[in-house]
Order: structure tokens, then sequence, then C-alpha cells
């Protein structure tokens, strides 16, 4: 097996600072209140962690929250900085999420961030970041 040089050693992941997480966490938390989302719908973004777990989390007790949830964290942010990227307005950058669109189906990207799987933040991401693009 082939060494990698120094300069592809692994570094450390920045989401393994308990700072980095609670500071992740209470990003998600202020979106979901901006995003008008009662607590099971954040706990779905969230990958359904239990209601104590979920209740710690958002009075700061960040504990260490798995790998799928911090990816999750990373979707959602993503697809708020892509929103704030493309629209100027508060009304648009926090209300696109509920409103129906014609590439959803007729239904609204939240309805498709809510199936629950990482896969549905991912495809909300990837198709902001086409409309960024001009790809849409």
């Amino acid at each position: 097996m082939q060494e990698h040089p120094a300069s592809y050693a692994a570094k450390p992941d920045p989401l393994s600072s308990p700072e980095h997480r609670a500071a992740g966490l209470k990003a998600f938390f202020a979106l979901a209140e901006r995003w008008g989302l009662d607590a099971e719908q954040a706990r779905v973004l969230l990958g359904r962690p239990s209601e104590r777990t979920y209740y710690n989390w958002k009075a700061g007790k960040v504990g260490n929250p798995s790998h799928d949830t911090l990816c999750r964290i990373g979707y959602l942010l993503g697809i708020h900085r892509a929103l704030r990227t493309l629209f100027a307005n508060p009304d648009n950058v926090y209300g696109w999420i509920r409103r129906e669109n014609a590439d959803f189906h007729g239904r609204s990207p939240l309805d498709r961030l809510l199936g629950g799987d990482v896969t549905d933040l991912a495809y909300v991401r990837q198709y902001l970041d086409a409309m960024r693009g001009g790809w849409v």
C-alpha cells in the first residue's frame, strides 16, 4: 500500500470540536425558528433524535451529535446560504422554503426536506446550487 505524502495527511474534522458542534446546532435552531418549524419538523430535519436529546440540544447541552446529524445541519445551512445569495428580500430568503414550486411537483421545498432522508436535504441543496449557477 502506498503512503500519502504529509500534505495529504488526515486533517482533524472541524465538527469534532465541541464548540463547532454547539455553533452548528445554535445556527440550526435559529434557522428553524426563521422557517417557522415546529419541534417535530425540526427533529425530522435533524435525523429524528429523541425528544429528550432534541430539547437538550435546543437548551445548549450539545453532547455528541452523530455524524449524520452534523451532515444534515451542513446541508440545511448550505440551503440557507444559497437562499441568501439568490434573494435580497428576507420574505423570499425565509419564505421560499414553504412556497409551492412546480419543480417540486407543486409541493414546497420544505415538503421535500421533511421526507426525512438525508438525500432529500441534498436534493434541495443541489437544486439551489444549480439555480445559483443558472442550471435550472
